[in-house]
């Protein structure tokens, strides 16, 4: 989480994010304390062994936000598609950030110049 940079239109960029979306993996209170003592906003789903802790009053949860987390997920499983990276041939993190970056530009280019579109 430190090394998260966003831009903004004015001024410097944040490092923290309003809000970080995570599966049923992610609920656990030492995580939603972490967001909680960072000022960030939980988009994670209570697992149902979760459920007797709070009394029946299930924790905040924004579904509309969550959705949109599919878009990650899907370009994450492309990524993995990827002999390269998945593999981790590049034992050096910016070499291998490199090798991300272009398979993000050939997979735009592909998308762009595809016969379908």
């Amino acid at each position: 989480m430190d090394a998260v940079r966003i831009p903004q239109p004015r001024g410097r960029s944040r490092s923290r994010p309003r809000r970080l979306a995570g599966d049923k993996g992610y609920s656990y209170p030492w995580i939603r304390a972490w967001l909680r003592r960072h000022a960030i906003g939980a988009v994670i789903p209570q697992r149902s062994d979760q459920a007797a802790r709070h009394r029946g009053r299930p924790l905040a949860f924004d579904r509309e936000a969550y959705r949109r987390r599919s878009i990650i997920e899907c370009c994450v499983g492309w990524l993995k598609e990827c002999r390269r990276i998945a593999t981790r041939f590049e034992k050096l993190a910016l070499n291998f950030l490199a090798m991300v970056k272009l398979s993000i530009i050939q997979r735009i280019l592909r998308i762009l110049f595809s016969d379908r579109a």
